[in-house]
This record gives C-alpha cells, sequence and structure tokens, in this order.
C-alpha cells in the first residue's frame, strides 16, 4: 500500500529489478558460456540489487562478442566481481530468508542480526560453496568445506559489515514499517544492504582472488555445446579469437598475480580450484601474516558493523514490539527509547480508516438521545476517520461517530443518562467525563477506574448529571496520542433553575492542534519532531471555520473549550470586550465576572464568554499566537488555523 512518497520509488525499484533479473536470466542461459552455478548468481545478485546488478553483469561479464568471454573477464577488477557475486548470493540469501522468519517469530534485533549472520554463513559456505561449486572444484563435499572456510568467512564478515547498520539504523528508524516482511519498505532496506554489502565485501574478494584463494568469473565451454568453439556454424565463429584469449589468460598467473586462475576455462573433465593452498592445482601465495591480516581487519569490520548501531538504535526490540509503526520525521529516538514511546509517537495508518468524510463534513452536531424509562441514551462509537480540516488538507483522525469533534450532547442538570460506547479503533481506548462528578468505575481513567475498552469491545457509562454549565467528554486511555488524533466532544449540561447568564446566540468553540506531514497525521506534542503544524476550531481550521452571522444589539456566549493537549490558546475577540461569566464549568457571581478581551484557554479550561455585537463588520475570533493562526506556517485569506469570524450586519 502506497503510503510515504518512497513506496513509489520502491515499486519503480523492484519494477526495474524484476526487469533486470529477467533479462540476465534470459542472457546467461542464452548467450553467456559461464557455468551454472555463476549463472545464477548473477540472477540472484540482480533481484536483490536491481538495474545496479545488470549494470555490473553487462560491464563485467556479458560476453560483448561470441567467443570473447575469457578474454573479457580477465582483468583483475572482473575477476572480483565474480568472486564478490558469488558469495552475495549465497551470503545474501541466507541473510534475507532468516531476516524475515525472525521477524515472524517476533525475535529482537540483535538477536536478529545474529541469526542473519549464521544463515547467511551456513548458506554461503554450505550450499554455495561446497555444494554448488563441487563440479568445479572437484573433491569431496566436506574437503571443499574445509578448503572453503577461511575465504568464506572473511568475504561473509565484509557483507555483513555493510548490511548490519543499513538494516539497524532503517529498521529501527523512524518508518518501521521496514520491520515488516510483508512491507515492502522491507524488501527495500534488504536490496540497499545487499547493495552495501556487495561494496563492503568487494575489495576483500579482489584481494582474495588475486591470491587464488577463491575462484572469479569463469567460462564454461563443454564440447559439443552451443558455446563450443571449436564447433561449426555460427557457434563456432570467433574460435581462433576464443582460443588466442583462453591461451592469454592461461599466461595470466605471471603476469596478475593469479587471479586468473579464477577465470580458469572449465569442463567436466578439468576443473578450477577455490580452496586454499594446493587444492586441485591451484596453490595460494597468500601468506600467514597476510592471512591473519585480512582476516582481523574483517573481523573487526564485523563487529563495528553489529555493534556500533546499538549506540544510536534500539536493538532490543522487534517487529512484533513496533513493527509497521511510522513515527514522525525528527523525533529524537535513542538507544534507549521504549517501544511503547514509539507506538505512541506513531502516525495513524491509512488502512485503518473506516470511513473518509465529505470536505463540507461538521462536527459538533447536536444528537438527540431516546429515553429508556426516563434514563437518556445516547450511543457513542469510536473509529478512525479521514476529516477535512481545510477544501485540500485533511487529517486521519479519532473520532466519536465519525464527527470532529464528535456529538454535542447536551442534557439538564439532574438527568440520568447511559452512553453505550462501542471501540472500533485499532487500539484500546475509555471516555472520561470531564469535570463531572460521576461514581469513581464511570470515570474512564483507563487501567486505574476500568478495563480498558479493546479493539471491538463495548462499555456502558450510566450516572446522574449534579452539575451545570460547559464541560467535554474525552479519551482517558493514552489520552496524549488519542486526544490529539480528536477523541474529544462538548458536553453541555442546562441549569434547572434557568439562573445560568444567557445571551442571543450561543457558539462553542473547541480547540486543537495537529501535526500533518508527507499525507500522514501524527500526534502533535510538545517534544522534539512533533510540534503542530495545523490548528483548528470545531475541526476546522480558517478559512473553513463558522462564520456566525449577528446583528447590531445581539449578543453571544462563546464557550471555549480546551480540548487541545499542549499550548495555552489566548483567544482573543475584536470589537470590543467580552465579559467572562462562567469558569471550568462553574457560573461566576454577578460580583465576580469581569471584562476581558482575551483569554488564556490552557488545555482542559473552560471559558464561557459573553460579547456584545456593537459595531457592524467583520470581527474575528482568534488565538493571538501568530503561528497558530497559519495553516502549515502559512496564512491563507487573512489567516487559518484558530481564526473565525463574527460577521455583524
Amino acid at each position: 500500500m502506497i503510503v510515504q512518497p518512497i513506496d513509489y520509488v520502491l515499486v519503480a525499484w523492484f519494477a526495474l529489478a524484476l526487469v533486470s533479473t529477467a533479462y540476465v536470466a534470459w542472457d546467461q542461459f542464452r548467450n553467456n558460456p559461464e557455468p551454472t552455478v555463476m549463472r545464477f548468481a548473477f540472477i540472484l545478485v540482480t533481484l536483490y540489487m536491481g538495474p545496479l546488478g545488470l549494470l555490473i553483469y553487462v560491464l563485467a561479464d556479458k560476453e560483448p562478442r561470441p567467443g570473447t568471454h575469457e578474454q573479457f573477464t580477465a582483468p583483475l577488477w572482473k575477476q572480483g566481481v565474480g568472486s564478490t557475486i558469488h558469495c552475495v548470493a549465497g551470503d545474501a540469501t541466507g541473510i534475507i530468508l532468516a531476516a524475515a522468519v525472525t521477524a515472524m517469530f517476533g525475535l529482537p534485533m540483535r538477536i536478529d542480526l545474529v541469526v542473519e549472520y549464521v544463515a547467511g554463513f551456513v548458506c554461503g559456505l554450505f550450499v554455495f560453496q561446497a555444494l554448488f561449486m563441487r563440479r568445479i572444484m572437484g573433491g569431496s563435499y566436506w574437503d571443499n568445506v574445509r578448503q572453503t572456510f577461511l575465504p568464506e568467512l572473511m568475504s561473509m564478515n565484509a557483507m555483513m559489515a555493510g548490511m548490519a547498520p543499513v538494516m539497524s539504523f532503517l529498521m529501527m528508524g523512524r518508518d518501521m514499517r521496514a520491520m515488516v516482511p510483508t512491507e515492502l519498505l522491507f524488501w527495500g532496506v534488504m536490496s540497499l544492504g545487499v547493495i552495501v554489502g556487495f561494496a563492503a565485501a568487494y575489495p576483500v574478494n579482489v584481494w582474495m582472488v588475486e591470491r587464488k584463494l577463491k575462484h572469479g568469473l569463469m567460462t564454461e565451454r563443454a564440447p559439443g555445446s552451443r558455446f563450443d568453439l571449436a564447433g561449426a556454424g555460427p557457434e563456432g565463429h570467433g574460435a581462433e579469437h576464443g582460443r588466442h584469449g583462453s591461451a592469454q589468460h592461461d599466461a595470466g598467473p605471471s603476469e596478475h598475480g593469479g587471479h586468473a586462475a579464477g577465470q580458469h576455462t572449465v569442463s567436466p573433465s578439468e576443473h578450477g580450484s577455490h580452496g586454499g593452498a594446493g587444492h586441485h592445482g591451484m596453490a595460494s601465495d597468500a601468506t600467514i601474516p597476510q592471512l591473519v591480516a585480512v582476516g582481523s581487519v574483517t573481523g573487526l569490520m564485523l563487529l563495528v558493523g553489529l555493534i556500533v548501531p546499538g549506540f544510536y538504535v534500539n536493538l532490543s526490540l522487534s517487529a512484533a514490539d513496533v513493527g509497521g509503526a511510522i513515527m514522525p520525521r525528527g523525533m529524537t529516538m535513542h538507544f534507549d527509547t521504549p517501544a511503547a514511546a514509539m507506538r505512541e509517537m506513531a502516525a495513524i495508518l491509512p488502512r485503518h480508516i473506516a470511513y473518509h468524510a465529505p470536505r463540507d463534513a461538521r462536527g459538533d452536531q447536536p444528537v438527540e438521545p431516546r429515553l429508556d424509562r426516563g434514563v437518556k441514551v445516547f450511543d457513542l462509537a469510536a473509529a478512525v476517520v479521514r476529516w477535512h480540516i481545510l477544501d485540500d488538507v485533511y487529517v486521519d483522525a479519532y473520532t466519536f461517530n465519525r464527527q470532529l469533534p464528535g456529538p454535542r450532547l447536551r442534557l439538564v442538570q439532574g438527568d440520568r443518562v447511559r452512553i453505550n460506547f462501542r471501540n472500533a479503533l485499532p487500539e484500546s481506548t475509555t471516555v472520561h467525563w470531564h469535570g463531572l462528578v460521576v461514581p469513581n468505575e464511570m470515570d474512564g481513567p483507563a487501567n486505574i477506574t476500568q478495563p480498558p475498552v479493546p479493539p471491538g469491545g463495548t462499555y456502558v457509562y450510566e450516572y446522574t448529571v449534579e452539575q451545570a454549565g460547559t464541560f467535554f467528554y474525552h479519551t482517558h486511555d493514552h489520552a496524549d496520542r488519542q486526544q490529539a488524533f480528536g477523541l474529544y466532544g462538548a458536553l453541555i449540561i442546562e441549569p434547572r433553575d434557568r439562573r445560568e447568564p444567557t445571551a442571543d446566540l450561543d457558539y462553542t468553540i473547541q480547540l486543537q492542534e495537529w501535526l500533518k506531514r508527507e499525507w500522514l497525521t501524527y500526534p502533535a506534542m510538545l517534544m522534539e519532531g512533533a510540534l503542530p503544524n495545523y490548528f483548528t476550531i470545531n475541526g476546522k481550521a480558517y478559512p473553513s471555520t463558522d462564520v456566525v452571522r449577528m446583528r447590531v444589539g445581539q449578543t453571544i456566549k462563546l464557550r471555549f473549550i480546551g480540548s487541545h493537549n499542549n499550548f495555552v490558546h489566548p483567544m482573543h475577540v475584536h470589537g470590543g470586550p467580552f465579559e467572562v461569566v462562567a469558569l471550568d464549568g462553574v457560573t461566576l457571581a454577578p460580583g465576580a465576572r469581569y471584562l476581558a478581551d482575551t483569554v488564556n484557554v490552557g488545555p482542559g479550561q473552560r471559558y464561557d464568554v459573553i460579547w456584545p455585537a456593537r459595531r457592524p463588520g467583520k470581527w474575528l475570533v482568534h488565538c493571538h499566537i501568530p503561528h497558530h493562526t497559519t495553516n502549515n506556517n502559512v496564512e491563507t485569506l487573512g489567516g487559518g488555523g484558530l481564526t473565525m469570524i463574527l460577521d455583524v450586519r
């Protein structure tokens, strides 16, 4: 599924990889005179490395003209390519298979790397070297295992030294879909890891070919085959040139330090050598100090590649802990960042969206209860919704009843109320009735007064309303995440005695902060990488916020609700002061009321203010932090974010 811009790159990359692999497979078996083991090695490496594998094949191994393969592949750098290709084909296959299996079993990354190393070494040594090369090398299977152990160890160490940091840093980076084998990003990281591993292993393999410790590229012209240069017809064209190239090559050991032995022309009756000194006629001239030095360096490279990433990322985590989570760019993560923190910061994944609301959908819509023997009954359901905060900007949100904010619940002081709650989120949640006096088991804090409501679960809240004023309800299970995603709604309770200050109009303002980056919505928080870039009133950012129309002489009660999580928003009204008549659901006594033009609305706070329309015109209601009146740092039609208009005629 396309979730991030990188996914388009990966789709294109793997499409090219498949085309490249198909071409290499066709050309190897149709046109290239090479042993079968090397044909499959090039095919696998091209599958893993995509167009780079094709490039390497064309530049280093593909016979340019019939009969010229021996001469074309003779240079040492090409022989080193052949040796590395063989190493990568076996080792990378084992590593990739192990990575997929360990991810499915939920093993931590540090164990995963060890298992991958063992699997890569076993696959490279026991399968690709000792088994698949046995016809070329001659001797018994276990003789070949012994002879190829040291070259394979050094080559594997260098390759894993390149692959391990790539896997560690990218799989434990901000987009942890890279840990899940069912995600395209996992295979993208594997491909990049193989490319880096190839580059790390190549110099070691060049040295081993030069010292006749390993084979490089080989040519196979079996008698009677289409590549037999002694044959008649088109297949025999260039026979003299081919034999000349082979003769030149046979003289190579004195000129190239023996690397030409790795490019030996093989046939069923003639075998090259892959192993150590004296093995099947290929005597290595590597000295003991040289072997110790190269072996020590590749071993050190491996240790650095495995250990150093652990200083920066948490290798104790597994795909089961955080697999699939995507953190905001810029979030600071360390080797001790817990999985819970990563899950808390993760974006809403598009696959969880249950409903795409229309662009003109509005939240905070009043809902009428049904009566059950005198009890007012409401149904609330939490679900993931794609919601437009602007015509051209949407966020993915957690909502009650597919609204942002959730439906407005209107009650009268003394009502008995029952809320049937159902959770359709991908995580557990609860509902808290902010500021209300309720039985403790109805209060909502997860794991304290009630068990969290699991995905697909239900819970019934029932209590008698004892207070009157402006309140709200919101999640109380990982509220920093879920409330930031929109899980809140207004709860307006009328007094029985009607002594509450009234106005001609009544409007509720619920504030929120959003973080939308690269198509995904993250929970906005006051921490690294999580600061908001959009702000909304009742689920809309200006200029999509409501315009309230009034006449001169009318009054409006503005109910400010701090349904947001982070900032204190100084909410200001143009056109003259208002009267603050209630605070946190408590109506102020007449002598305690006061005039102001700005109130600082903090998270959880509520202010009821009454503003008179004194003059005609468009009067702003907005946050007095200018950044909060922009959309992604940009003003639109004179404002943005926490801005709305009182249009007085």
